[in-house]
């Protein structure tokens, strides 16, 4: 058979088993398997199974997954997300949108330890949401700047997201991290300005929460000592050049697991909870990791890569028409799976284009990340705005869409940033020990 024709048929067929609610990793694995047995035959395809199984889940890099995830369950169970919000509310809470603004910061907080978008706005939708309702914010802003909010667990290190890119394109996980922190920064800085200009505009839609005196300020700001210390140990080895990535997450488990002991925050119930989150987190990553993988052999052997490579390098459109075009693509997809899913599946054939056109590929990372989790708030279906939806089912999808606008836009001006200035994203990387 003709192997275009086959790879046709490859990308027909996984579309189809996924709108039939397949798992993304199941599809791909089993798409990719049957077309490789087509073209080299039965035998090396079963081969491939195996090795590719046993390689992916015994290799020492791909490591850095289960022990980030394990930091992020360990932290997630101690209530640091609760901590980081009280600490910020009780510093600018009682200012107009303080609240807004606590949500932002403490999300960041939250999110530069678990890594993870999906569970930064499921946290927050019952941790900031119900204080933001108490003191009369509307019901459109409040969900809307935790979906927001939610979308730099992908960004922050540690970014899991950022890792599987690191794993699929062999670039340096250290590197594309450390990437990710001035971009999230950045993030956080723009998404405080626009609730400031909301204020702004409408002076009295947000009001101020309640003023706490200082020394009741300062006792709830010394309760954010361990997230903080975890955060710059585990960074700071790895932008230093003491921890390899891997060794980094191995670090930074333990001393989640330490401080949670030492601060009284973890019982038996509370770490079997941990483990048992982790466990699954990591499961539900390499089944997606194993199917891409048997899934990209599959494409490597029809040759779609080289062949969309010269396609879109002949278009007369440029660089960065050709950028512009992937983005449009990874919005279009936003609204269809999720962020994982969506780099597992496109990156294979999308990064040799990438790096035929001469774009860096730290920061395509960073910047296919970006687009990436915003595709998790815009309408008309956001993951993020799905699993607000969830905690608090009171409030409709359209109310949640009209408060996520305004991020919405920022974060397309934050992204033409970043795209005309790619310093940003590699300042740090290039300055690593």
């Amino acid at each position: 058979m003709n192997p275009d024709l086959i790879a046709l048929g490859g990308f027909i067929s996984l579309f189809v088993l996924m709108l039939l609610r397949v798992p993304v990793g199941m599809a791909m694995g089993l798409v990719g398997i049957t077309g490789y047995s087509l073209i080299q035959g039965a035998g090396p395809a079963l081969k491939l199974v195996g090795q590719t199984s046993m390689r992916t889940v015994t290799d020492y890099t791909f490591g850095v997954i289960p022990m980030f995830m394990l930091m992020g369950a360990f932290v997630s169970v101690s209530g640091v997300s609760r901590e980081l919000f009280k600490a910020a509310n009780s510093m600018i809470g009682h200012l107009r949108g303080g609240l807004g603004v606590a949500t932002v910061l403490a999300c960041g907080g939250f999110a530069a330890i678990c890594g993870s978008s999906v569970a930064t706005a499921a946290t927050f939708s019952s941790v900031a949401y119900p204080e933001m309702r108490r003191f009369g914010y509307p019901q459109s802003f409040s969900t809307g700047v935790i979906a927001a909010g939610g979308t730099l667990g992908a960004m922050l290190p540690p970014s899991t997201v950022l890792a599987v890119y690191a794993i699929l394109t062999q670039q340096d996980i250290g590197k594309l991290f450390m990437a990710g922190v001035i971009p999230g920064l950045f993030a956080m800085l723009l998404y405080v300005l626009t609730i400031m200009i909301i204020v702004k505009v409408k002076p009295d839609w947000l009001p101020g929460g309640e003023k706490k005196p200082w020394g009741e300020r300062l006792v709830d700001l010394k309760n954010v000592w361990a997230p903080l210390v975890l955060f710059l140990f585990v960074i700071g080895g790895l932008y230093g050049g003491f921890f390899t990535p891997t060794e980094a997450g191995g670090v930074g488990a333990s001393g989640a697991f330490i401080l949670g002991l030492v601060r009284g925050k973890l019982d038996p119930a509370k770490i079997k909870e941990a483990l048992l989150s982790a466990t699954r987190t990591s499961a539900a990553v390499f089944t997606v990791l194993i199917g891409a993988l048997m899934f990209g052999y599959f494409l490597t052997v029809t040759q779609t890569p080289q062949k969309l490579t010269g396609f879109l390098t002949g278009l007369g459109i440029g660089p960065y028409g050709v950028l512009v075009m992937i983005m449009v693509m990874y919005l279009v997809l936003g609204c269809l799976m999720d962020a994982m899913a969506m780099i597992i599946l496109t990156v294979p054939i999308i990064f040799p284009v990438i790096v035929a056109l001469g774009f860096d590929p730290i920061w395509f990372g960073v910047i296919i990340v970006m687009t990436v989790e915003l595709g998790l708030i815009h309408p008309p279906v956001g993951m993020n705005v799905f699993v607000i939806k969830s905690v608090i089912p009171e409030v409709s999808f359209t109310t949640i869409f009209k408060g996520v606008l305004p991020f919405v836009a920022i974060d397309i001006f934050r992204l033409v940033i970043l795209i005309s200035f790619p310093i940003i994203a590699l300042w740090l990387p290039a300055r690593m020990g």
